[in-house]
């Protein structure tokens, strides 16, 4: 059963060695699984991974060999999982009945509502319409509806209704070394290079060798050259979580793409807008943020900007200080975009969502006015307009 598994694992793509295949033996051997689904998966990918990028690969492919095998572990302890007993109670509404809840009229009442609400609650509550609890249809809580409100305790989203989240998330690095699902995405950056010679003379100008040769009396003359590089910089802003886990292979494909592509690529990872700062690694972003005036001070002028994100978020969050939906930001996003786009005069916007469904999210307009109509769909017609846009 293991053998065909780490071939599956080769055939991803993964580095797993019949090394570590005997590790995993013995220590199965050893009984350290404890019959366990859970236990046994840790246990495999402790013992055949070595790099924590590999993890979501080593995930895919574990759930696809595997699907269904852990009736097999738990048949004997079976027991009906906490979060079904959970999900129970989350509210299910028609539509004629979302229709009929109302919004509590704009982020300001709903901030001070909120304030209101956790000096005066002192209990859990459930199925209601008023506090902060589960399964109703107030402003503030989880697994209920409300068409505009405050996601407290809650997961992941649902309804992708929330204008703010009380809970820390995690997001995961987009993987630079993932296959292009089409070559026609890395054509179409070509289209953004301009190639200059640049660094040590170190490759061999076999044309200035030969004509100097024949010049010398047929003496070696070796001439050299600097390597030929693309020349184009570029800065890649990239929207994670959220609605953007729909977009994350054709996100991988790009940023595959653009690693590849380009010699001078910088990227930073952003969640729904670009506020006051950004991060390089999603699994450290809440302890090592980067300053976004500090990139703006670092990068200089000449670099292309490009932005990739759905711009399906609340409007507060472009419009409003403090609207963003992690955390308080002392200035709205509609300012710091403003400042990136003046500082990098060459920008454009790659959006993966439908282009005929911009017209009904009332972000994606409020952005595209922000950069002035430089939004293009992330497909291969779009990204030919958006490198045109960069020229």
């Amino acid at each position: 059963m293991l053998i065909p598994f780490f071939f599956r694992l080769r055939e991803g793509g993964l580095p797993v060695s019949i090394t570590e295949l005997l590790m995993l033996l013995e220590s199965l051997e050893a009984q350290l699984a404890e019959s366990s689904a859970e236990n046994f998966y840790y246990l495999a990918r402790t013992c055949l991974i070595k790099d924590e990028r590999h993890f979501d690969r080593f995930d895919q492919v574990f759930a696809a060999y595997f699907k269904g095998a852990e009736e097999l572990f738990d048949a004997m302890t079976a027991t009906v999982p906490e979060e079904w007993l959970r999900r129970m109670g989350e509210r299910t509404l028609s539509d004629e009945e979302k229709a009929q809840i109302q919004a509590l009229g704009g982020w300001d009442k709903l901030i001070e509502t909120l304030k209101q609400r956790l000096a005066e609650q002192k209990e859990r509550h459930q199925g209601g319409n008023k506090w902060i609890g589960t399964g109703g249809t107030s402003p503030f809580g989880a697994h209920g509806y409300n068409p505009e409100g405050v996601r407290i305790g809650q997961d992941e989203s649902r309804h992708r209704k929330a204008v703010k989240v009380w809970d820390q998330r995690e997001y995961r690095n987009l993987d630079d070394s993932v296959e292009l699902g089409t070559r026609n995405i890395k054509v179409a950056l070509r289209k953004l290079r301009r190639f200059a010679r640049e660094g040590a003379q170190e490759h061999l100008d076999l044309d200035s060798t030969i004509s100097s040769t024949a010049r010398n009396a047929g003496l070696l003359d070796l001439k050299f050259m600097a390597e030929r590089h693309n020349a184009i910089k570029v800065l890649l802003f990239l929207d994670v979580g959220g609605s953007m886990d729909d977009h994350v292979r054709v996100c991988e494909e790009l940023f595959s793409a653009a690693r590849t592509e380009f010699k001078h690529l910088e990227y930073f990872y952003f969640h729904n807008f670009v506020y006051e700062s950004v991060w390089k690694d999603n699994r450290r972003r809440h302890v090592e943020k980067i300053s976004t005036h500090e990139v703006m001070r670092t990068y200089g002028h000449d670099y292309k900007l490009i932005f990739v994100g759905d711009a399906t978020m609340s409007p507060y969050e472009i419009m409003q200080p403090g609207g963003s939906v992690e955390h308080w930001n002392e200035e709205a996003g509609a300012v710091w975009m403003k400042r990136l786009t003046q500082t990098w005069p060459h920008h454009v916007w790659l959006n993966p969502e439908p282009q005929q469904r911009w017209q009904y999210t009332p972000s994606v307009q409020v952005t595209r006015e922000l950069l002035e109509d430089r939004m293009f769909p992330l497909t291969l017609g779009g990204l030919d307009q958006a490198i045109k846009a960069l020229h």
